[in-house]
């Protein structure tokens, strides 16, 4: 299905009868991929997710996005198509599971008009990343050619040049990703959201595979000991997208904090 938010406009999927579960995806996804969660979470629960601006068959936005505006743009689409709703639970991955820290950190419960009884986050961002050595041999080296290219008037004679070397040095995400969301990935991966996660004070499950190297399990470690009612559980054998890797055991963890029966 298709809606207008903002005047963009973006797919979602809208599945099952009961308490509302909206599901938020990682940089670079779609909806689609939760579709195994879909399947088994809409036997209890009114499944939903969109895709976010910028990704899938969603329309990207007009300028550069940090988390704030991700945030707004998830609490503008519930007003728009769920504004009576009292109880919201979230579940989000890697990216979705910043939108989800910022919003639960920022946003008081009186000012969503609802409230949030649970979350689930799933190999969860949120962790500023500390550059290996390797990273910040790269950065130093970008900016060293970007440096050179600009002060020698090679980058204003051929525009460009320092797209083509931003290509070169920044991650596959980066590589692959609009102008625009190109902006918005450094916007958001450069936000720290440590300071806001003791306000993720309700219920919180927390699922990681020991194998990803995205949003390692050390996050998910620490966010276990600043988040007051979060739990760890933690796949053996799966990387950055645990619930594709292992979906059954994912589905059985997720199931036992939603009691969802197999």
């Amino acid at each position: 299905m298709n809606v207008t938010i903002d005047g963009l406009n973006i797919y979602y999927r809208d599945e099952g009868q009961g308490p509302l579960l909206i599901m938020l995806h990682g940089w670079g996804s779609n909806v689609d991929l939760f579709d195994g969660i879909f399947r088994f979470a809409s036997k209890k629960y009114h499944v939903v997710g969109m895709d976010m601006p910028g990704f899938g068959k969603s329309d990207e936005p007009k300028e550069p996005w940090e988390v704030k505006d991700f945030v707004d743009f998830v609490l503008d689409f519930i007003k728009e198509l769920y504004p009576d709703e009292k109880e919201i639970m979230f579940l989000g991955h890697s990216m979705g599971g910043r939108v989800i820290i910022k919003m639960i950190g920022t946003r008081p419960e009186s000012e969503l008009g609802f409230k949030i009884p649970r979350v689930i986050l799933t190999d969860s961002a949120g962790v500023k990343p500390v550059p290996s050595g390797k990273q910040s041999g790269r950065t130093k080296r970008y900016k060293f050619y970007k440096a050179v290219l600009t002060k020698t008037g090679i980058a204003k004679a051929f525009p460009g040049t320092i797209e083509a070397l931003q290509k070169k040095f920044g991650s596959a995400d980066y590589a692959a990703a609009s102008p625009i969301m190109r902006a918005s990935l450094v916007k958001v991966v450069n936000e720290d959201l440590v300071p806001y996660m003791h306000k993720v004070t309700m219920p919180a499950l927390l699922i990681w595979g020991d194998q990803d190297t995205a949003t390692p399990l050390s996050d998910g470690q620490q966010m276990e000991k600043l988040m007051p009612e979060a739990g760890l559980a933690v796949i053996p054998g799966a990387g950055h997208y645990s619930f594709l890797d292992n979906q059954y055991m994912y589905n059985k963890i997720l199931g036992s904090f939603l009691n969802i029966e197999m």
